[in-house]
């Protein structure tokens, strides 16, 4: 018997090799644009091409034609609404919001509040319009990227890029009141871009731009969106903003250190009353020139400011306390807000 094993050949499917790897492939024709462009650009991108078509250059003139400037605006429904500065619009009787496709359309003035420098117009259009979707502007974060879109020195539907620089910042209006919650960026803004839209790289409205400081560079602002929002609302169920109103003129001072101290106050300045309307709330509550207001309700008053911010429209018709000093003596004196009329005093 042969001892001998036989080795034949082992059969080996296709499928048991390792595949061998593709041959690269020329590129035929220019590369895709996304692959030409960043994330950053393309989120610049995407937002300002979401925004651009509801941005509006506005041109404000007299009746009688003469004109008074310009600014930018944005939509923000359908049916033709939509947001600019107070600023832009003031003293003016005509408008004219000129679209990213050159279409121009007449539009009225629905109301405008100077106290934060905002004001809701009425486009005619005949037709649907391209809107800006409004953002939140509660969450923003320093550092996250923004777009601004306007018309500077009418240089149609421009957009600069850049960051929020800082959040919670305060701004006084042109009617001398505090707008709170102010956001500042460095995207670049120039004399026309005042009403446009602050977006977010989701293309969400988060701010109306609104000032420059000059000569810096760089430092710019826009009313946060959840103002707008609310301002505008208000401008389209009343034509115009209510606030609290008590009929004195004041101006801060500090309290004198033997107040603070041996009477334990929680305040360490007051506002001082240097005139009293005839007829008014604070008239009729006892309020005499030279008392120093130190307190309304429960809220503690140190500024004019502290004033304005507790005069909401909830505060109208409601009976308060408003805490004044007069000499060393503390009173309360029982006050009812009436509605505020045009003038922006408390």
């Amino acid at each position: 018997m042969s001892n001998r094993v036989n080795h034949r050949p082992r059969l080996v499917a296709a499928s048991d090799e390792p595949a061998a790897a593709p041959e690269p492939q020329p590129r035929i024709g220019p590369p895709a644009d996304a692959e030409l462009l960043d994330s950053y650009s393309q989120a610049v991108i995407q937002a300002s091409e979401r925004v651009s078509p509801a941005v509006v250059n506005l041109e404000v003139r007299t009746r009688r034609g003469r004109r008074l400037g310009g600014g930018s605006g944005f939509l923000f429904t359908s049916d033709g609404y939509l947001l600019t500065n107070s600023h832009v619009v003031h003293d003016a009787d005509a408008f004219e919001a000129v679209r990213a496709d050159g279409s121009r359309g007449e539009a009225r003035l629905v109301g405008d509040d100077p106290a934060t420098d905002l004001a809701l117009l009425k486009l005619d259009a005949a037709r649907l319009v391209p809107t800006a979707r409004l953002g939140d502007s509660q969450h923003i974060r320093v550092g996250q990227l923004v777009v601004a879109i306007g018309n500077p020195y009418g240089f149609q539907a421009t957009v600069t890029a850049g960051v929020v620089s800082a959040v919670g910042r305060s701004m006084r209006s042109a009617s001398g009141r505090l707008i709170d919650e102010v956001i500042q960026t460095d995207a670049a803004l120039n004399p026309g871009n005042s009403g446009g839209p602050l977006v977010n790289s989701r293309g969400e409205v988060i701010g109306v731009n609104t000032a420059i400081i000059l000569p810096a560079q760089g430092i710019c602002f826009a009313i946060p969106v959840n103002t707008a929002k609310l301002v505008a609302a208000g401008l389209l169920r009343d034509g115009r903003i209510r606030r609290g109103y008590l009929g004195l003129g004041g101006q801060n001072v500090p309290l004198p250190y033997g107040v603070v101290r041996f009477r334990e106050r929680q305040v360490e300045a007051g506002v001082l009353a240097i005139a009293v309307e005839p007829h008014s709330p604070a008239e009729r509550a006892g309020v005499l020139e030279g008392d120093v207001v130190i307190g309304y309700g429960d809220a503690p008053v140190s500024t004019v400011d502290d004033l304005h911010r507790v005069l909401t429209v909830q505060q109208i018709g409601q009976r308060s306390v408003l805490t004044v000093l007069r000499d060393t003596e503390s009173l309360a004196l029982a006050i009812v807000p009436e509605e505020s009329p045009a003038a922006a005093r408390p």
